[in-house]
């Protein structure tokens, strides 16, 4: 019964790496020249896919009692209030700098083509919060380490980082698990 259970797991994860690989749109040159952007909006657009990856992802926190799910600008904020309306956990922003109304907290950090900074609202969450950090992809990483930086010095627990794709050719995988941070993605690009 295990290794069917094992067996009907791994199929399941086939299927949906596949579908996702199939839903992704590959624009070059945007948003400057040498980037090759992996663009999720078709995947989605198709409500059958856009049910896929959220089931996928509620599945992965089900039994994991999550307080937050931390949606990264800007794609992570799709994903993430879906999971916490699912999972009946809270929703967190992390916006880039400026976006917020009230008091933040900030980290600057490197992207692939460029530097940025993100915020978070001072009372995002409370210490001993779990916290789960959620983007469409990760690519060198720098982005989700900001927002575990941010959520960190607020005293969440940050569990781990979630996203449809990882582009491991860009090292980011590697450096987040480097740092500490467990992952889970759907498929890899």
């Amino acid at each position: 019964m295990v290794e069917q259970a094992e067996r009907t797991a791994a199929q399941d994860a086939s299927r949906i790496r596949s579908h996702i690989r199939s839903h992704i749109r590959t624009v070059q040159d945007w948003p400057q020249p040498g980037v090759a952007f992996r663009d999720i909006t078709p995947l989605l657009s198709a409500p059958a896919s856009l049910r896929l990856i959220v089931d996928a992802l509620v599945a992965r926190y089900r039994d994991q009692r999550v307080a937050h799910f931390a949606g990264l600008e800007a794609r992570g904020f799709i994903l993430a209030p879906l999971l916490a309306y699912e999972l009946g956990a809270g929703f967190i922003p992390v916006r880039k700098q400026g976006k917020l109304p009230y008091r933040t907290l900030s980290q600057s950090y490197d992207l692939e083509y460029g530097q940025a900074t993100l915020e978070v609202h001072v009372d995002a969450c409370a210490p001993g919060e779990r916290v789960v950090l959620i983007d469409d992809l990760i690519a060198t990483g720098g982005t989700m380490l900001a927002a575990r930086t941010l959520l960190e010095r607020l005293g969440g627990e940050v569990l781990e980082g979630g996203a449809i794709i990882d582009l491991p050719a860009l090292g980011g995988s590697a450096r987040l698990r480097a740092a500490g941070l467990p992952l889970f993605t759907l498929c890899d690009f």
